[in-house]
């Protein structure tokens, strides 16, 4: 796969991008993809070429370019200290505002062929929840989404679908933390959960210590089954 970078339209005009990745027949459903901390970086991209091999347009936003343009950071000491610095200084509405513009480019392109969807990792499956408040995609998902049991007033606003994947001892998203966030979508029968057991905060991420393969490959076919029955 080889994917490029695009301009994405803002209300400043300039500066903000986005990693394109186009599937093989070169039109499909998109999907824009809402990254970690460590920016859009290798596993992100990688991500992004992945879910334009299963068939989808693939836009990966930048995120963070109102703190520090096209963040590429590894998982070392070094890269997860100014990944914790970058996250304390993003504004977490402005930043899902951000993401649903680019949801909203997505689907300008010639290449989009159908619905739109969010998957978002960490902090980005926050965004991606915001971007489905927002109404402006079809579909979307919160792999182990941070900060959402802290605004769930937006769950009010949410219609399509939505699927949530959840890690057992995930220390950041504790079981109450969870446990608020599925009641507050008790009466959504749009609203999927899945729950991982015995493993880890970021465990869809090869390059993180928490990585588990099979819950990684098992959420990921759910994912791609939640995608072709609801875009």
């Amino acid at each position: 796969m080889k994917g490029t970078w695009i301009d994405i339209p803002t209300v400043e005009k300039q500066g903000f991008t986005g990693y394109l990745s186009l599937p093989p027949t070169g039109k499909g459903p998109g999907i824009v993809i809402a990254q970690e901390i460590w920016g859009v970086n290798g596993h992100i991209r990688a991500l992004a070429d992945q879910y334009a091999l299963d068939g989808y347009v693939v836009l990966a936003p930048d995120v963070f370019w109102r703190q520090e343009k096209q963040v590429d950071l590894d998982y070392d000491e070094t890269g997860s200290t100014r990944a914790l610095a970058l996250r304390q200084a993003v504004d977490d509405a402005q930043a899902g505002a951000d993401l649903t513009a680019a949801a909203a480019h997505l689907k300008t392109l010639p290449e989009v062929d159908g619905g739109v969807a969010a998957i978002g990792y960490c902090l980005g499956g926050q965004l991606a929840y915001r971007a489905a408040a927002a109404g402006e995609v079809d579909a979307a998902v919160a792999y182990y989404g941070g900060g959402i049991q802290d605004s769930l007033e937006l769950a009010a606003d949410i219609s399509q679908p939505i699927l949530f994947h959840y890690a057992e001892l995930d220390k950041m998203i504790p079981p109450d933390a969870v446990a608020s966030v599925k009641a507050a979508f008790s009466d959504k029968s749009e609203a999927q959960f899945f729950d991982y057991p015995g493993v880890n905060h970021g465990f869809n991420c090869w390059g993180r210590p928490a990585y588990d393969q099979k819950s990684a490959a098992l959420a990921h076919g759910r994912t791609l089954t939640f995608l072709a029955e609801s875009l």
